[in-house]
């Protein structure tokens, strides 16, 4: 009897400890990150200037003022942009225009842009000087890239995107003709104006006499130009003028300064110079000479495909 009152002593006492004991569930969210290295805002500004690597960012629906920009840069509260490629590395110091505000809260980064509007974005440090900002209302997933403003290779962003160079002013007056070469159509050409790949083309030409107003230019041609690489020397391009019918105009580009290029003829020995008339300073998706062709960055491999198409579109018009 009493081996039976122990046990019983034994199993009560058991069963109390048991109903007493609660299991703990602790619900970890995914999304956040446990940091104990430095705060969003040290690697923002850990930094002076973060390249926007559009071919390595993705998303569907862009932010405009990131898919403008070709840098930014977070200074004391304040968002830095450079969205030109003229005046890169002279603009603010290196750093750009000022284009907005931004704070911080753990690793989320709100951006206040004074055109574009509020942005806010996951942020994710993917090494020592590369993050992700990711948005998402969006989907979008931009790639920075950290650099210093001794250390960053304007010349290499300039020349990558040169294409965008020539997009930067309303029109190129023609300025200079040199006596040598041979006499040819291109002789009367006195206008050029980049934009970007639209319905019928991405160029247009005028033989308006110097000195008239861009807004009264007529544009006698249309086509598609292309900028290509010369093997072995990075700061030479060439430029190709796809008229929208038979005849190419094939040129060796030079810039000059930020506002002036020079264009070789290669079959005439011709060489053309041409200084920008009205700049454009893209600050907004709206900016440019289109609110439906605003100059919004594309990856390397979108523009190509756009040139091909206009090719083949051109060429099965002339057919």
């Amino acid at each position: 009897m009493k081996t039976i009152k122990h046990f019983i002593a034994v199993a009560l006492v058991a069963i109390l400890f048991t109903s007493c004991y609660t299991e703990a569930i602790v619900e970890v969210d995914p999304y956040v990150e446990v940091n104990n290295g430095p705060t969003l805002n040290q690697v923002l500004t850990d930094y002076e200037i973060w390249y926007v690597d559009i071919d390595a960012s993705s998303g569907n629906i862009v932010v405009p003022f990131l898919q403008k920009a070709f840098t930014v840069s977070f200074r004391g509260g304040n968002i830095f942009a450079n969205n030109n490629l003229s005046g890169l590395g002279y603009n603010g110091a290196g750093f750009g225009i000022d284009v907005g505000s931004y704070d911080t809260f753990g690793f989320e980064l709100d951006a206040y842009h004074d055109l574009d509007g509020d942005y806010t974005f996951d942020v994710r440090q993917l090494s020592g000087n590369e993050i992700e900002l990711y948005h998402p209302s969006t989907g979008a997933r931009y790639i920075l890239v950290g650099y210093q403003r001794n250390t960053f290779d304007y010349d290499l962003v300039f020349y990558n995107n040169i294409h965008y160079f020539l997009q930067e002013f309303e029109a190129w007056e023609k300025i200079y003709t040199s006596q040598e070469g041979e006499i040819n159509p291109f002789d009367n050409e006195n206008y050029l104006q980049f934009l970007p790949a639209g319905v019928s083309g991405n160029f247009r030409s005028s033989e308006d006499g110097n000195g008239t107003p861009v807004n009264n230019i007529y544009w006698d041609y249309d086509g598609i130009y292309d900028v290509d690489d010369v093997p072995g020397d990075f700061y030479q391009k060439t430029l190709t003028l796809d008229y929208n019918f038979p005849d190419n105009e094939f040129f060796d580009l030079t810039v000059i300064d930020d506002e002036t290029i020079e264009l070789y003829q290669v079959t005439t020995g011709t060489t053309y110079q041409f200084r920008g008339r009205g700049y454009i300073e893209f600050r907004t998706s709206e900016d440019g000479k289109s609110k439906t062709l605003p100059k919004l960055r594309k990856k390397t491999s979108e523009i190509k495909k756009e040139i091909e198409a206009l090719k083949a579109k051109k060429a099965k018009a002339l057919k």
